[in-house]
């Protein structure tokens, strides 16, 4: 039986710990995966059963209206995403796994949340990837508010691996889309035959992280197979070469594609081997510590850990490993300058001070 809300807590400041370096913000959730802020101080939470859960003024509120969601494996609702101009516009994003005529892909949906409200209003799909798959492996998917405005959202190659060398296929993508669906002119497959004109990005296996450095660049992490876990920088109409090149293996053992290098595919910014399994990303602003200035914190559900890689070498330095840090979720920096993060197995929201 899935808890009720009622039974979520809220761990209010100045609670009964002694200013610990990492302090709990929210328990009781059921597989949390996403976390975003309001600029009012609300915090929406997403669970992957498909629940929308809006933290505010000491109260947990679940939020009706969110479109027709499928739980299945990896898939439910996965991403919450809120806007810049959410004080105006009031709109958010979430991505999730739909049904489809041919299994399950994932979309990526709009609502708007009016102030004061418990559901969503005027929900429609902006994006529903080609065509689904069967199996519940790989659907991506962070989203990313460009600083153009713009969305970006990660899709993963839903266990297909040839697809994400389809672009005829959403599979193993990294699209990029108008804030109302349609498709920006100066997309780099757009008018291309065979191609898929939401498509910026390809070769990618299944990135659960994504987030923009300090010059509006992407960056996506990626989960390898058995090692060859990625960080990329997301370059337009690159190709990043999965499955046919890979520095992890099958988990049979079996060499995967044909190396490790191929002419006209990118090669990762960072690996990590063995795996770590990693979900979501922050990269930090510097806010409160300047020496992690720019640096990457890669949440990892197999080490239970938050992985810091720094940014001029680009190499792990530092892995924060908790009682608290148990199959992380999600890493956010939030509006105070310290990072938020989700874990699965706590089933709560975490401060982290840095």
């Amino acid at each position: 039986m899935r808890r009720s809300i009622l039974a979520l807590t809220i761990c209010l400041a100045g609670a009964a710990h002694a200013a610990p370096e990492i302090k709990p913000v929210a328990r009781g959730f059921d597989a949390p995966w996403a976390v975003g802020f309001l600029p009012d101080g609300g915090i929406l939470v997403t669970e992957k059963a498909g629940e929308l859960i809006l933290l505010s003024g000491g109260s947990a509120t679940r939020i009706g209206g969110l479109p027709q969601i499928r739980e299945i494996g990896q898939g439910g609702l996965l991403d919450v995403m809120v806007p810049r101009d959410f004080a105006q516009s009031r709109e958010i994003f979430l991505s999730y796994a739909k049904n489809l005529s041919s299994g399950q892909g994932t979309a990526l949906a709009r609502g708007i949340l009016a102030d004061g409200a418990t559901e969503l209003t005027d929900v429609r799909d902006l994006f529903v990837m080609t065509a689904g798959s069967s199996g519940g492996n790989h659907f991506g998917s962070r989203i990313v508010e460009a600083t153009d405005g713009r969305l970006f959202m990660t899709i993963g190659e839903r266990g297909d691996a040839d697809l994400a060398q389809d672009l005829n296929r959403h599979n193993g993508s990294v699209i990029r889309i108008n804030r109302d669906g349609s498709v920006p002119e100066d997309n780099p497959f757009v008018g291309q035959s065979g191609a898929q004109p939401e498509i910026y990005s390809y070769g990618h296996r299944n990135p659960q992280g994504a987030a923009l450095d300090a010059l509006g660049n992407l960056w996506v992490d990626e989960h390898g197979a058995r090692g060859g876990d990625e960080i990329n920088r997301i370059k337009r109409g690159a190709n990043y070469g999965w499955p046919v090149i890979s520095y992890g293996r099958h988990y049979s053992g079996a060499r995967i594609g044909e190396g490790t290098a191929k002419d006209g595919m990118e090669q990762p910014e960072f690996y990590w081997d063995p795996s770590i399994a990693p979900s979501g990303m922050a990269i930090y602003s510097g806010a409160l510590n300047d020496e992690w200035k720019g640096d990457f914190l890669v949440g990892s559900l197999k080490f239970d850990m938050i992985a810091r890689v720094d940014a001029d070498t680009m190499q792990e330095v530092e892995r924060i490993q908790t009682p608290e840090t148990m199959r992380v979720r999600d890493v956010v920096e939030g509006p105070d300058g310290a990072i938020y993060f989700l874990s699965e197995i706590n089933g709560a929201l975490y401060r982290l001070d840095p």
